[in-house]
């Protein structure tokens, strides 16, 4: 009988749920204290998870989620960012 693989799930910062990491977009806070999208999901540095849901985005911008779980502020070009990350997913 094959062993079954576990597949790593992470919380999503906007609307608090598990899901799996490959469904969430990672946001890093690198060594250099810089904020980027992850698209790997490799990069090192602190990392949080989003969903691609526009609502999730607007929680996490809401109650300062995002700069809670990167211990970091968050500037509004970041925020930009992700929310034309979200529309190009979201097409």
């Amino acid at each position: 009988m094959p062993k079954v693989k576990k597949k790593p799930m992470r919380m999503c910062v906007g609307c608090q749920e598990m899901k799996p990491k490959k469904e969430l977009i990672r946001i890093v806070r690198t060594p250099e204290n810089t904020i980027e999208i992850d698209p790997t999901g490799k990069k090192n540095g602190r990392g949080a998870y989003i969903c691609s849901q526009q609502d999730c985005l607007d929680k996490a911008m809401k109650g300062k989620r995002l700069e809670k779980a990167l211990k970091h502020s968050v500037g509004s070009d970041v925020y930009e960012k992700l929310k034309q990350e979200l529309s190009k997913i979201n097409e």
